[in-house]
């Protein structure tokens, strides 16, 4: 309606403005036009613009359509609770095996397990480790759909296939005596593992291993490729590779720092791209941009940070945006703002959103720009305590959460629930809290 609106307002500007210029319409046929024609000309040239008008009203129109879906986004599932409530430290989801087939879902747990659910029911499925450590988040292979992979404390990185039910898993990634990892991912090929260490006296690593050959080696353990150990001096607390170019990293750490890796490269010196200083500890971290050419980061503060590494090469600033307390920034009627748990980038709308939310269980969805934050929409009435994870899925407009009150939800565009599970009033008590360190100021960027 707004379009149509928009293109009859185009007409009648168009002939107001063929009576305004009528007395200089003259002018024309000293370009050797004839006066009978100038009005079309004018008009074909006004229907050029209108029509780049109603295009840039359509975009506007796409970017809002988005927004108003995932402010409409409401409880389609929620997971029978287990018989052990604990918290839900981190979700993924795979690729479905099939089209139209049921996709699954991982979820690392504050009790050192691994819980595996179908992605469409949120119906459990089995269970992994329990005694391996904690969990430092989970990740579903990306050209194998049966393989999820889990980092622990104990320093180890795990292989699971999800097809079988037994507690032995089919790969593991073993560290150095000393790593305790809390951080990892895959790359996009599934060829190279990554995880990020504690801090042990004043060393802290990135451990890499070649993921090839799984499934040909099975319960055989692999040795580390190598380490990267100069560019971060605390805890790496989030690694993410990039999402279709599987040579690039990025890592962030409680020393403020944000490194961007090419790892084709022969040393570390030559491989880190870029450091960016978050100015506080990191939280999170991601990729956005048209071709993921753009990278955030969260803090532990409720910071936000968003750089632009297409500008690496030119005059231009790299920071798009820089927030020091999004909790102020964030207006939330009513709500408030307490924390951030992440974000993702939105192909379709061409937008990165980010997640917070409420100590009560509400989530707030945040929409990015460089003008600033704003408050997109407020999802209420599903946890009862601090949400500490989420997946988005862009296949089917879908968001899982996971949270303190040990419920996982799916979300889903103007869903009806239809499960039979009440909502839990009370926040469980789990013996892994939020591990936060105090950012060391006195640092030193290397780079732009």
């Amino acid at each position: 309606l707004s379009l149509q609106q928009d293109v009859i307002a185009g007409f009648l500007y168009a002939i107001l403005i063929l009576v305004i210029f009528h007395p200089v319409v003259d002018l024309i046929d000293n370009f050797n036009l004839t006066y009978k024609y100038a009005p079309l000309i004018i008009i074909t040239l006004l229907g050029f613009y209108l029509l780049q008008v109603a295009g840039e009203a359509g975009e506007m129109t796409a970017v809002e359509k988005v927004e108003q879906q995932l402010a409409g986004l409401r409880i389609a599932r929620r997971c029978v609770p287990s018989e052990e409530p604990t918290y839900l430290l981190d979700i993924h989801t795979s690729r479905a095996a099939q089209p139209g087939g049921s996709p699954l879902v991982a979820v690392s747990c504050s009790n050192e397990s691994l819980r595996v659910y179908d992605g469409d029911t949120l119906r459990f499925l089995r269970e992994y480790g329990g005694r391996g450590g904690v969990l430092a988040g989970v990740r579903f292979a990306h050209t194998c759909d049966s393989l999820v992979f889990s980092a622990c404390s104990q320093g180890t990185v795990k292989c699971w296939d999800v097809r079988s039910a037994t507690q032995k898993p089919v790969q593991v990634f073993s560290g150095y005596p000393s790593n305790v990892f809390i951080s990892f991912d895959v790359s996009c090929s599934d060829l190279i593992v990554c995880a990020g260490t504690e801090k042990v006296e004043k060393d802290s690593f990135l451990v890499f291993w070649d993921a090839r050959g799984i499934t040909d080696c099975a319960s055989a353990t692999k040795e580390p490729l190598g380490v990267y150990s100069e560019s971060h001096n605390d805890d790496i607390t989030k690694i993410c590779f990039h999402p279709i170019e599987p040579n690039l990293v990025v890592s962030g750490s409680t020393d403020g720092l944000v490194n961007v890796f090419d790892i084709n490269k022969d040393n570390e010196d030559d491989a880190l791209i870029s450091t960016c200083n978050s100015d506080s500890s990191v939280s999170s971290l991601g990729w956005s941009g048209e071709g993921y050419k753009q990278v955030y980061c969260m803090t532990h503060d409720e910071g936000f940070c968003w750089w632009d590494m297409a500008q690496l090469d030119t005059e231009e600033p790299i920071t798009l945006l820089h927030v020091l307390d999004v909790r102020e920034s964030v207006c939330a009627e009513n709500h408030g703002l307490h924390y951030l748990v992440g974000g993702f980038y939105h192909e379709k709308a061409g937008k990165l959103f980010l997640i917070g939310g409420t100590s009560t269980g509400d989530i707030h969805l945040i929409s990015c720009s460089a003008d600033g934050l704003s408050l997109v929409g407020t999802l209420c009435g599903g946890h009862s305590a601090t949400v500490r994870s989420f997946c988005w899925s862009p296949t089917d407009e879908s968001l899982l959460t996971g949270g303190e009150d040990a419920q996982l939800l799916l979300w889903k565009p103007g869903a009806v629930e239809r499960s039979l599970t009440k909502k839990a009033s009370l926040k469980i008590s789990s013996s892994v809290q939020k591990r936060v360190r105090v950012h060391n100021t006195s640092l030193k960027s290397r780079k732009k």
